[in-house]
């Protein structure tokens, strides 16, 4: 099942069900106004969207029309909780090798996580406002879960079955503010500014076979300045699962339907894949030539984040944002 928002006079817009071809999509007030309501009935309002899938899959249904992107809000306009993991540890030993340091061994199973700010995310075709070039913009690809009610203590078994939809991210970062809020021990958050996910939430079943051991098996596809930048694959060399993350989130508190669970920027060993953000790239080039020689993004930088199935078709609808001035 495929399902979007479009934007309308509400903080939460409009929740549809979308064809799994991304071309048509229906209004189902009758079922839910918007995906919070939906998620946080899900267990009786599943059933019911998945008929009108169905049917908008095999043809027409009474109200649909064609889906345009462009007027999506992220699936999540809103959320109650937006956690971010680093589950690809490929790129935290790249990050930590430029700077000379050593991994630590907790790093292997216990995972990394840090608080976003839920309260606005940008639309998926959103520009990325941004007041000074100086902070360091960066985009980071990654793929994110929306889970179900999970009850406090929750294991990686359970919290399996919590997990409701899919979506792409792009976790946007100021990397030069980073280093002085990370001095300070208490964590990111002026260099976390608002984040985008893509135009459509699936259900993890969408996925087919790519979908297994709590991962998605396919490669995430990044282009930058309108070439391609990175086509890692997201289920490879991801150090801890979904549920793996949920279950980590769930050890101290219990997780409101509707919160969201992002992988961090997906990374593999092979180089020749290339990268889902630019810092992976700066790291490199440290770790080669002693210093970055990429730049951050500037005003007028565009980039484009996507996931498409084996027969080459888009999955969640593309991110495609371009960075504005701000003053």
């Amino acid at each position: 099942m495929k399902l979007a928002t479009y934007q309308n006079q509400t903080r939460d817009g409009q929740l549809l069900v979308v064809s799994r071809d991304l071309s048509r999509a229906v209004a189902v007030p009758q079922i839910a106004a918007n995906l919070q309501q939906a998620l946080d009935g899900w267990d009786a309002l599943a059933p019911r969207l998945q008929e009108v899938y169905a049917a908008l899959n095999e043809g027409e249904v009474p109200g649909a029309f064609p889906f345009e992107a462009q007027r999506c809000h992220s699936p999540l306009p809103r959320a109650y909780q937006w956690a971010d993991g680093s589950a690809y540890l490929n790129h935290v030993e790249l990050v930590r090798k430029a700077r000379g340091a050593e991994v630590p061994a907790s790093f292997y199973h216990d995972p990394l996580m840090y608080q976003g700010g839920s309260d606005a995310f940008l639309p998926p075709l959103a520009p990325i406002p941004l007041r000074d070039e100086a902070w360091g913009l960066d985009f980071e690809g990654e793929v994110a879960v929306i889970t179900g009610d999970v009850p406090l203590g929750a294991d990686a078994a359970a919290c399996a079955g919590h997990i409701r939809l899919l979506m792409l991210v792009n976790d946007v970062s100021l990397r030069n503010l980073i280093p002085n809020e990370l001095a300070k021990g208490f964590g990111f958050f002026q260099s976390k500014p608002a984040t985008a996910f893509s135009p459509v939430a699936v259900t993890p079943d969408e996925l087919g076979a790519a979908w297994r051991d709590g991962k998605a098996h396919l490669p995430l596809l990044v282009e930058y300045k309108g070439a391609p930048y990175g086509h890692p694959n997201a289920g490879v060399e991801m150090q801890f699962s979904f549920p793996q993350l949920v279950a980590h989130v769930a050890k101290t508190r219990e997780l409101a339907a509707g919160s969201i669970i992002g992988s961090g920027t997906v990374s593999n060993h092979d180089r020749s894949v290339g990268s889902c953000c630019l810092a992976e790239q700066r790291m490199i080039e440290t770790i080669e030539t002693g210093a970055p020689t990429t730049p951050f993004m500037k005003v007028g930088d565009r980039v484009r984040i996507e996931m498409k199935d084996a027969a080459g078709a888009s999955i969640f609808g593309a991110i495609e944002q371009i960075v504005v001035k701000h003053d």
